[in-house]
Parts: structure tokens; C-alpha cells; sequence
């Protein structure tokens, strides 16, 4: 059946909608405490409240935007927060919008990153992330399956994927190459015109009745502001620049190469650029340079980070804050120990997301040029195919490290790769991880409801002196 237009004012000039900045930032403020349950539900967030409930944009223009995020390095989500502002408010909305998305998820990651270095040793700190690591092992596996009957639509998809897999797990192939490798063969087979690689789009509205753009507040013409130009792009792109890259080279310049803080804006910069496919594809890589090279974490403290950014407000890459916050905790150089944690914590949020609004800012002008085009929508589909065998070797991963004390490598020629001591099989973290995917794949409860169940079990296990 034919969605059914909701008429709902005559179509407004484009830079008379009449929305107040003031008001404008209610709701982002809003929208922001909300984003709970990653980016399918903080983008179900936005669009019930910004199409279904404010009648900002139409369903048309919102799916849109939300395609050419999806094209994006960086959360899809507070990319489109970004460009929805910006559509608003210029310049300044788009800066608001994207600021108060991460802002809740920020401050409350910092405060559980304190409590976690000062009590975490605490029988009940202990068992609470205990108990999320079982919880966030289950997700992780859940997102398997979620992003894989999404993608792997298609026999190169399926080949696309267990190719990457292999790769990251068995040769410890980077991140960044597979993500490229990947991009460059779908579009080159989309070019070609095999129908092997297309891809649809990843967010739809439940509901059965569409808003119009022209029946929309903005309507369906385009404002001034968001006309292309030259000249502006590349005055605003200089600037974003210079705020992104200035800090990491005055701290290269000031504190060499190898101390933490200078590691961590490279580091972190570099993860900007190449975190297509969200949080879940790229922590994995994280993960193994965190733990294996820089030797900021240990192997279950990622899901301990990842635990705080699934049960707080904003995008799941906030986890990277959590990663920074350690790092520098534990090479503090010259600084307190609490004083260098923060600083690295704010770096590392600071270089993730200030390249956002660049990508934003700098393309979204010229999206119409994107709109249909069947080579970069190959590219973005053998993507987000090779992100699922990414992510199904995070699950592997965090598996063996929360399932079993010892791990050992194996290395022979081009292979290296880990394998559990089955003897060291930890069977309370076990019994517990089995419940959290009982709860999530038969239960079909709640990401939230399961993660606070785990932390309620973990807390009570431990303070049994079960573990």
C-alpha cells in the first residue's frame, strides 16, 4: 500500500521556518539525553522527534542526509545530527547539534572513567563490570547477526566478508587496508555494473505514513546557506582543520613522538579517517593496538569501556575516550596521574569528533552530486560487507578474553593469531554471557534491560564470592 502524505502547513520560504535557535536548542538538548541503544536507535530517536514530531524536514530529505553520513568515516548518527542543525541554523546550528549530542555521553564516560581507576578494585565497581562485560559480549555477537542479514545480501558480499575476516584475525591485516581494499573492489564492481554490489538504505521509518518536504517546516526548497560554495568550504574546512590537527602537532613539537598524550591525538586521528561501519567495526582494531602495541589497557578493560558507552547517552565511539583516558592515566609523564587521564580523555573525544563537522560541513553542499551514484554506493555496500567479518572477529576476541584467563599466540610465517587455554575457562563469566544471549536472541529483551540484568548479577555473584 502507497504511503500516505501528512499535510500539514502550506510550503514556507527556505529561510523563514521560524524556528528560533533558543528553541532549536531544547530540542537538541533533547534529542541528545535520548540517544540511548547505538546508532539505530539514536537515529530512530531523531527522526521521531525532528520529522515525526517537530515536522522539520521531510522523510525525503532526512533519509537523504542520513545516506551521505552513512558514506562517512565517524557515528552516522551525530553526523546527521550535525548536517540536520546545519540545514536549520547554518553553521551555528550544526555546531550546536553536534556538540550537544556527544556532550552527556562525554561527561558521563569521564565520571565513570574516574570512579573506574579510583574503585574499581571495590567488590561492587568489580562486579558491576563484570557483569557488562558478559552483557557486551552478547551484543557484540547480536550485532553479527543484525549488520551481517543487513549486508551479506549477495555471494561477493558473503566472500567480501569472510575475506576480512580472515585477514584481521588470522594475519593481523590493519583495519585501515582491509576498509580500503574493501571500498575500491565494491566500487570497482559497481562500476562495472554487477549488480553484486548495491546496497540500500540501513534506516527506514516504521511508520506507515511519510512527511512530504514541502509539507515540512523547511520545506522542500533549498535554503541560501546550503547552496554550494567555493569559497566558504574552504574557509570553514581551513579552520576545522587547524582545530583538529593544531593540538596534535603543538603536543608533537612539545612532547615528542613517544609520549602518550602525542600518541593518542595521532593515534586517534588517524581512527577518524577510517572508522566507516561504526564503533563495532573499528574496536577491534582498537582494541589490538590499545592493548598489544601501546599497552594502554588490558584486554578486558575494552569491554569494560564499551560497557560505559553502551549504558550512557551518544555515539558508541565514545568507548575512544575511555581508551585515551587510561592511556594517559598510566603514562602520565610529568603530570598527575588524574591530570594527564583527563587531558588524554579530552584529546582523544576532541580529535574523533572535530573531523565530523569537517566532513559535514565541507560536503554536505555538494550531496546532491552523491545522490544515485551507483560506483560510491558499490563501495559503501562491499564496505559495510567486510565491517561484519571486522566485527565478527571483535566478538571472537572479546570472547576469548572475557571467557578465559589465558590466551596464547600462535605465530607461524604471515600467520599470527590468538587461541584460548580451554583449561582456563572462567566458568561465572560463561554461565553469565549465556543468559545475556538467552535474554537478547529468545527473550528478545532490551539492550538496556539486559545490560543493567548483567550488571545486577555481576554486582550479586561477586559480592557472594562466587569469583
Amino acid at each position: 500500500m502507497a504511503d500516505t502524505i501528512v499535510s500539514v502547513k502550506p510550503s514556507r520560504g527556505p529561510t523563514e521556518h521560524g524556528v528560533s535557535f533558543r528553541e532549536a536548542f531544547k530540542v537538541w538538548l533533547r534529542v541528545a539525553a535520548l540517544s540511548f541503544g547505538g546508532p539505530a536507535g539514536q537515529i530512530a530517536v531523531m527522526h521521531r522527534i525532528i520529522v515525526d514530531e517537530k515536522k522539520w524536514v521531510g522523510e525525503s530529505r532526512f533519509l537523504h542526509a542520513l545516506n551521505y553520513c552513512m558514506l562517512l568515516p565517524g557515528p552516522e548518527a551525530q553526523q546527521l545530527a550535525v548536517y540536520l542543525g546545519w540545514l536549520m541554523h547554518r553553521t551555528a546550528g550544526g555546531l550546536m547539534a553536534g556538540i550537544l549530542f556527544i556532550l552527556p555521553g562525554f561527561l558521563s564516560i569521564l565520571a565513570l572513567s574516574y570512579i573506574y581507576v579510583l574503585y574499581g578494585e571495590v567488590s561492587v565497581v568489580a562486579g558491576l563490570f563484570f557483569g557488562l562485560k558478559a552483557a557486551v559480549l552478547a551484543i557484540v555477537v547480536q550485532a553479527v547477526f543484525r549488520i551481517g542479514g543487513r549486508a551479506l545480501k549477495s555471494p561477493a558480499m558473503v566472500l567480501i566478508a569472510a575475506a576480512a575476516f580472515i585477514a584481521i584475525f588470522a594475519f593481523r591485516v590493519p583495519f585501515p587496508v582491509i576498509i580500503l581494499a574493501a571500498g575500491a573492489i565494491g566500487f570497482i564492481g559497481a562500476r562495472a555494473g554487477y549488480g553484486w554490489f548495491s546496497i540500500s538504505n540501513g534506516h527506514k521509518s516504521a511508520a506507515g505514513k511519510t512527511l512530504s518536504d514541502a509539507d515540512s517546516v523547511l520545506g522542500e526548497g533549498m535554503p541560501e546557506h546550503a547552496r554550494p560554495n567555493l569559497r566558504w568550504s574552504l574557509r570553514v574546512s581551513v579552520i576545522l582543520l587547524l582545530l583538529w590537527l593544531a593540538p596534535v602537532a603543538i603536543l608533537y613539537v612539545t612532547l615528542g613522538p613517544d609520549n602518550a598524550l602525542t600518541q593518542i591525538g595521532l593515534f586517534f586521528s588517524k581512527m577518524a579517517v577510517v572508522t566507516f561501519g561504526g564503533a563495532y567495526a573499528v574496536l577491534a582494531y582498537v582494541a589490538q593496538e590499545a592493548v598489544q602495541n601501546y599497552q594502554w589497557l588490558r584486554p578486558g578493560e575494552m569491554l569494560d569501556g564499551l560497557g560505559m558507552a553502551e549504558t550512557t547517552p551518544g555515539p558508541l565511539i565514545m568507548v575512544l575516550q575511555f581508551v585515551g583516558f587510561l592511556g594517559a592515566y598510566r603514562d602520565a609523564g610529568g603530570l598527575g596521574p588524574l591530570q594527564a587521564a583527563t587531558i588524554g580523555a579530552v584529546l582523544a573525544t576532541w580529535v574523533t569528533f572535530v573531523p565530523c563537522f569537517l566532513w559535514i560541513f565541507l560536503g554536505a553542499p555538494f550531496i546532491e552530486r552523491l545522490r544515485g551514484n551507483a560506483a560510491i554506493s558499490g563501495g559503501m555496500a562491499a564496505i559495510t560487507a567486510a565491517v561484519v567479518g571486522v566485527i565478527l572477529n571483535l566478538a571472537i576476541w572479546f570472547g576469548m578474553h572475557v571467557l578465559f584467563a589465558d590466551v596464547t599466540a600462535i605465530q607461524t610465517g604471515p600467520l599470527s593469531m590468538e587461541v584460548p587455554v580451554l583449561s582456563s575457562v572462567d566458568w561465572a563469566s560463561l554461565v553469565l554471557t549465556l543468559l545475556a544471549i538467552l535474554a537478547i536472541f529468545r527473550l528478545k529483551m532490551s539492550v538496556m534491560t539486559v545490560l543493567l540484568g548483567s550488571a545486577v548479577l555481576g554486582m550479586a555473584w561477586t559480592l557472594a564470592g562466587m569469583r
